[in-house]
């Protein structure tokens, strides 16, 4: 493509170590859609003729095809997939393939190639965020009545639905929504017609190729418009951020799954056993997602990496934006389904979740709220129930199964309806705060989950 200006040919090695066919090819579509456009423009400007155009986007479909029968053959030497298209559909048409590239860079070209790919697989990694969703309201709506502990530093720390913990992770994934939509807006402008970096005597209808190609809004500077990667970035930073949701998720199910919690079992379908020991059915998908975090975490510092010391305008360090992207997105998008569909077949064992929430002790926190009501200061009725919790351990008894006079010992504001609140369903009713997990709250939350996922956000 440069032949004019160099008298020697690239070094094989230097072949090898530019190309990069070896992976954007997966941009033949989006190079293809862009190429029919564009020659749009051309046709507008005068610089091809009706027949030329025709022939130009029926080439190009032919080459679409090929691509996806299998049949296109990539050269190396070539370098990448917009030279690869160019140099087939030359030699299928002739002249009318070479005048395409007029008023083209592939700075611009690969430019608009991405944002193509981005906003497609943008909506893709959306979509399988909402299933994921719908995944953990079904769980939830299946077991409405499920109690279990909640916990602060992993130890035991008041009692709540299940399914509010649940709908903690619905809440995460909704935001993740809100960040793919946010960046989808950044991600959908229109930067072909900016050229190597500033644009071309020969002025095409960017008007035009916009809409054609379904842009609301064209890029406004051509220097900027040819090297900015700030949407590749935010689009890796919603990834990435999908992905630490996901890895908590992943940690409870890990826990959850365990002998020594017992509270969710997890289908042979989406476990796997040890080659050594015969009864193990391990949680692997929640343990890939945890380690695959890292990956979608060192993808977005690559990338940003890569552009932070770039001078103005396209640097070929540019091309390391690809690999880390598709990467990124292949792998969130595999981990929202393959989480979705275990979290469908997951099974939840009520009894050893209500025997866990049963611990007394989950209700010292209501204990110290029912002298609050009653006159006392909080850090007084703090430090008096800490007192009774130790009194408690060492007597290997309850609060339960302690007397009003024992309790009295403590404080006197205690009375005999004290242990109506030590009832595990009544604590939970109590908790009626806009954001609490009584079941009249979640219940609520639950409707108000099936009624947006149901009514499926738009970009």
């Amino acid at each position: 493509m440069w032949k004019g200006r160099f008298q020697t040919e690239t070094s094989n090695l230097v072949q090898r170590y530019g190309e990069s066919i070896s992976y954007d090819w997966r941009l033949y579509a989006c190079d293809i859609e862009g190429s029919i456009a564009h020659a749009a423009a051309l046709l507008e400007a005068g610089i091809l003729t009706k027949k030329e155009e025709r022939a130009i986007v029926r080439g190009l479909q032919e080459i679409r095809r090929e691509i996806e029968a299998g049949e296109f053959r990539f050269r190396t030497s070539l370098e990448d997939i917009h030279m690869n298209i160019e140099r087939a559909l030359t030699e299928k048409i002739g002249d009318a393939g070479a005048k395409l590239h007029t008023a083209r860079s592939r700075n611009d070209q690969v430019a608009l190639d991405v944002r193509l790919y981005c906003r497609t697989e943008v909506q893709a990694i959306h979509l399988r965020v909402a299933t994921l969703q719908d995944a953990l309201l079904t769980l939830a709506v299946n077991h409405p009545s499920a109690v279990v502990p909640g916990y602060t530093h992993l130890q035991r720390g008041q009692p709540v639905l299940f399914a509010h913990h649940l709908l903690a992770y619905l809440e995460m994934l909704e935001r993740d929504k809100e960040r793919l939509r946010d960046c989808y807006g950044r991600v959908n402008v229109m930067p072909l017609g900016s050229g190597a970096l500033a644009g071309s005597t020969i002025v095409l209808n960017r008007k035009l190729v916009a809409e054609r190609l379904g842009f609301p809004a064209i890029t406004q500077n051509s220097m900027d418009a040819v090297s900015d990667r700030d949407f590749v970035a935010e689009l890796l930073f919603a990834i990435a951020l999908a992905g630490v949701h996901l890895s908590r998720l992943s940690e409870d199910v890990i826990l959850w799954a365990s002998a020594e919690f017992g509270f969710i079992e997890l289908s042979d379908a989406h476990t796997t056993g040890s080659s050594l020991m015969p009864q193990k059915k391990n949680p692997d998908v929640a343990e890939l997602t945890r380690g695959k975090t890292g990956r979608l975490l060192g993808n977005l510092v690559s990338l940003l990496t890569t552009i932070k010391g770039l001078p103005m305008t396209y640097n070929r360090d540019l091309q390391e934006d690809k690999e880390p992207l598709f990467d990124s997105i292949d792998q969130i998008k595999l981990a929202l389904e393959v989480f979705a569909e275990m979290m469908v077949a997951a099974k939840v064992r009520e009894d050893r979740t209500l025997a866990a929430a049963s611990d007394p002790f989950l209700l010292a926190t209501d204990l110290a709220d029912y002298l609050v009501l009653r006159g006392v200061p909080f850090r007084e009725a703090h430090e008096i129930i800490g007192k009774l919790t130790a009194h408690s351990l060492a007597e290997g008894r309850g609060f339960p199964e302690m007397d009003i006079e024992e309790l009295r010992r403590f404080s006197t504001a205690f009375e005999a309806d004290v242990f109506h609140g030590l009832d595990l369903r009544t604590a939970l009713k109590a908790r009626k705060g806009v954001g609490a997990p009584s079941p009249a709250k979640v219940g609520a939350q639950i409707s108000r989950w099936q009624r947006r996922l149901a009514a499926k956000a738009k970009f």
